[in-house]
């Protein structure tokens, strides 16, 4: 079974990497591939399905939403991306992983270099990009965990949530069925991505859970009050001793209650 999955996996990694290929070279004819989105979701969707995790949705994401999630792994990105047309901000390494980062690319995440200043830049991009209707990602934690704890939610890019007509909204992610979140999925460290996916591969039927928690409209709020939101909501519904938690805001006068959103949860083997 171990040696059927794993080809499995080969399998839908060369497929990706012909879509890769194909879209690159129509790219490069000038052609325009406004349907390349879906494609990737499609992607993410059967990745996850080889890898056999089981994944519970609770929620549902809101419309021109800034999607603020704890980061445990690369699997995160699949595991989201399966979900909806969402483009993702990451950091600038991830743009050279075999395949995984070639897809990224090309399916529109924004990429930041650190002690590069382009958070300006990013803000004003991010935010042109939910006024089209689509959904950005961000892992405000800037690295990845055990999933044990959250770490600083570092405000900065919580500037694209401050603009007219965009919501936040926290996502909580969890790896595992347990108290104790799973230890197989964390890529944290000097975790080499193909001996990670082998773990992975070793491991069937890891459970995943996201949780669309409730948007917020953050356009006059300090991006402290955002940040420390988002925080909380996702400490909360992970239900997490936070040894590390984000400051209090310094604008406590500002705060709105969040908008209200149905949660529906549902079961998927994606």
């Amino acid at each position: 079974m171990f040696w059927w999955r794993f080809l499995c996996i080969i399998g839908y990694l060369l497929t990706g990497s012909i879509l890769i290929l194909g879209t690159a070279v129509g790219r490069r004819c000038g052609l325009r591939i406004a349907w390349f989105p879906d494609l990737a979701r499609w992607w993410y969707g059967r990745l996850c399905h080889a890898l056999d995790l089981r994944v519970q949705v609770i929620g549902e994401p809101a419309p021109n939403a800034l999607l603020v999630a704890n980061h445990i792994s690369w699997l995160d990105i699949p595991v989201l991306g399966a979900q909806g047309r969402i483009d993702f901000l990451s950091k600038a390494e991830v743009r050279n992983w075999p395949l995984i980062g070639w897809m990224a690319e090309i399916a529109g995440t924004f990429f930041i270099a650190r002690g590069a200043h382009q958070t300006g830049i990013l803000i004003s991009q991010i935010g042109e990009r939910l006024s089209q209707g689509r959904w950005v990602a961000i892992f405000p934690e800037g690295t990845t965990t055990d999933g044990s704890r959250l770490r600083y939610f570092h405000p900065r890019l919580f500037g694209a949530a401050q603009l007219a007509g965009v919501l936040v909204q926290p996502v909580a992610l969890r790896y595992g069925s347990n108290a104790v979140p799973d230890p197989i999925a964390p890529f944290v460290g000097n975790d080499i991505l193909l001996f990670h996916l082998l773990r992975l591969t070793h491991h069937p039927g890891l459970k995943v859970r996201i949780q669309f928690l409730q948007p917020l409209d953050g356009h006059r709020l300090a991006r402290r009050d955002i940040s420390e939101y988002c925080h909380r909501a996702i400490d909360d519904a992970l239900g997490l001793e936070t040894s590390n938690a984000n400051p209090p805001p310094t604008d406590r006068k500002s705060a709105q209650p969040p908008l209200a959103t149905p949660a529906a949860s549902r079961d998927e083997a994606i």
